[in-house]
């Protein structure tokens, strides 16, 4: 699963228009593929600190993926490549490694 995260502030407009965007993109995967959550920089001082100057922050997997602007078709590629990479290391943490007969 991948994780999502908004980095937003109450009666922020562009905090709107980028939950807008993740909400239509997040919709069109399965529901286990992506988590989203959304926090507040008034919560945390050191997410202020960090980011507020260029809110909304959208990370993927705790790595920035765009703030101030969010394009849908980029979000779509990075979450493609987020979910697929989930989905791989999953696979690879169930399957046990044989080893070849010598």
């Amino acid at each position: 699963m991948a994780t999502l995260t908004i980095i937003s502030k109450p009666d922020c407009h562009l905090c709107d228009v980028a939950r807008e965007i993740v909400d239509v993109v997040v919709a069109d995967y399965d529901e286990d593929a992506v988590s989203v959550e959304e926090v507040s920089i008034l919560d945390d001082p050191s997410l202020y600190d960090t980011w507020w100057e260029k809110i909304p922050v959208v990370l993927i997997d705790d790595r920035l993926h765009a703030h101030w602007r969010l394009d849908a078709a980029r979000l779509r590629t990075a979450l493609d490549a987020a979910t697929q990479d989930a989905a791989t290391q999953d696979a690879a943490t169930r399957t046990p490694s044989r080893k070849d007969p010598a």
